[in-house]
């Protein structure tokens, strides 16, 4: 069983990205921990992370050639990890995935032990957030926070509640990665 794997998700206007960047920032370079590059159906001038852009019948490709060690689809995309980019785990280095709770129950199934952190907001910051964004209609966007209300948190979880400050949030999440078992210690 693999512990090393976090597998970060939530719904959109969480401030997942965000959250994962202010980690990024402040974890310390010559720490363990690998960033895991996501392979999209979406191209890289679209902005957000970076990623691997590639269109559908390539990603379908390498979906059926064995290469992706996760895969879903999502808001009419189609998302993956490739293999490559969880090699790091046999290195004894912890490797942080963005993922998808619609695709947990099958990252657990192919990853016994991975750990879950769940970045979220209350319906009124989502919608806030949401709307800001001006992306979906009203109906779309209520839909979305539905799903995010209604969504079950797996036991042993870590969550983090993204409602105040990007900072607050991004401690909370530190704070909990240092008190997994084996995380790296940070060294003077």
């Amino acid at each position: 069983m693999n512990t090393r794997l976090i597998y970060v998700m939530g719904p959109s206007g969480a401030g997942k990205d965000s959250v994962l960047d202010w980690l990024r920032a402040h974890l310390p370079a010559h720490m363990p921990v690998h960033w895991a590059q996501r392979t999209i159906t979406r191209p890289a001038s679209a902005g957000g992370e970076a990623h691997e852009a590639i269109d559908t019948p390539h990603f379908l490709d390498l979906q059926s050639r064995g290469q992706l060690a996760l895969a879903w689809q999502a808001n009419g995309l189609h998302y993956g990890v490739r293999h490559t980019e969880l090699a790091p785990l046999q290195q004894g280095h912890w490797v942080l995935v963005n993922g998808s709770r619609g695709h947990l129950p099958q990252a657990l199934q192919s990853h016994p032990g991975l750990q879950v952190v769940h970045i979220t907001a209350d319906p009124a910051t989502l919608v806030q957030r949401l709307t800001q964004r001006q992306r979906e209609t009203p109906e779309q966007i209520q839909q979305r926070v539905a799903r995010a209300s209604a969504f079950v948190v797996p036991q042993g979880a870590i969550e983090i509640l993204n409602n105040r400050s990007l900072d607050a949030a991004g401690q909370q999440l530190l704070l909990a990665l240092q008190q997994l078992a084996s995380w790296p210690r940070q060294q003077d």
